[in-house]
């Protein structure tokens, strides 16, 4: 069985040799597609394969994917990011996987770990991620962002452990693909409408929650939506309100995820309303809401370090440290993952 290993990069000469010295003996051949790099990617690429290739940027992964796949040649495609890396101990686990491979197997899930960091959109330390496609099935990628494949493939469900070592945060360059995405398309599937509003809600600014109120302002005028769509619109827009300053509109999309069963998310939107107005009682309880008595939708940290923090601020304000003394022991354990 050969291996294609097929990567988009751009501007990734800080990582790249990590990503592929990892995959050492790994793949039989090494397509690698440059969106643009203005740094030396292009010139270590080229230290480890002739079959490095240039695609003009469109604010689209699923269509850079699918050039990079279309020049493979050999029996399986492995799609890695610059910011991935396999230790030894899984880098012989493939190796002992491409050995002894069925050939009818189609897909093969890897867990991607490491996910919490860095201002990942993701929220769980790891999870199972398609990895390694048959070439000859013609999977083809979906979505401009958050890219997925598009069939539905026999599945092997791998023990394999990749190092998902990011280096920043990408919510700049995935939200300005969001926006072009919507001016381009007119819309987002469903599930992309989810993940717009969950990398709003983990790390947007202030001016990409203003850009966005539009479009989350029609999922709930429209009334074409699904009620997932709708909640994660509730928050986003509160959120907006709470930024603008708006206590109506706050009012509103609060009460509208409250019918709806009520969030970690928008609890965390009370409490920094109720605390900047030094309604510190009322601040508390949403807190407190959000920590123990709701889940979260679009980010994990809503119902655990972000309220703990708030509760600590609180208490603080209000001048009981000694009852904020708690809390802190507990936002030690969350900065050192330890209740993850």
């Amino acid at each position: 069985m050969t291996i294609s290993l097929c990567m988009i990069v751009k501007n990734e000469e800080k990582i790249l040799r990590r990503c592929l010295d990892s995959l050492k003996g790994i793949y039989d051949e090494a397509i690698i597609v440059d969106t643009g790099s203005t740094d030396a990617t292009k010139a270590i690429a080229a230290e480890y394969t002739d079959k490095v290739y240039d695609f003009e940027w469109v604010y689209d992964f699923s269509k850079a994917r699918n050039y990079a796949m279309s020049l493979a040649t050999c029996d399986y495609i492995y799609m890695a990011d610059a910011d991935e890396v396999l230790d030894e101990e899984n880098r012989q686990k493939f190796l002992r996987l491409k050995a002894a491979l069925d050939g009818e197997v189609e897909v093969v899930q890897m867990y991607y770990v490491n996910q919490l960091s860095n201002g990942s959109v993701y929220n769980y330390d790891r999870e199972p991620r398609a990895k390694l496609y048959k070439r000859e099935r013609k999977f083809t990628f979906i979505d401009p962002i958050h890219e997925v494949i598009r069939e539905l493939p026999v599945v092997y469900d791998s023990d394999i452990d990749i190092m998902h070592m990011q280096q920043e945060s990408h919510s700049g360059r995935d939200l300005e693909t969001f926006r072009r995405a919507i001016v381009r398309d007119g819309k987002l599937s469903n599930r992309l409408i989810d993940m717009y509003a969950r990398e709003l809600v983990i790390d947007g600014k202030d001016e990409d929650f203003s850009m966005a109120y539009d479009f989350f302002a029609e999922i709930v005028e429209s009334g074409e939506y699904p009620e997932a769509a709708l909640r994660a619109a509730y928050i986003v827009l509160a959120e907006c309100a709470l930024l603008a300053g708006d206590e109506k509109e706050l009012i509103k999309y609060s009460l509208k995820d409250i019918a709806s069963g009520g969030s970690a998310e928008m609890c965390c939107i009370l409490g920094v309303y109720f605390e900047k107005k030094a309604d510190y009682n009322e601040s508390f309880m949403w807190y407190y809401n959000a920590r123990y008595e709701t889940e979260p939708l679009l980010n994990i940290r809503s119902s655990k370090q972000i309220p703990v923090q708030g509760l600590i601020r609180v208490l603080d304000a209000t001048g009981q440290s000694e009852a904020a003394s708690k809390y802190r022991e507990e936002l030690k354990k969350f900065e050192s993952g330890e209740t993850l």
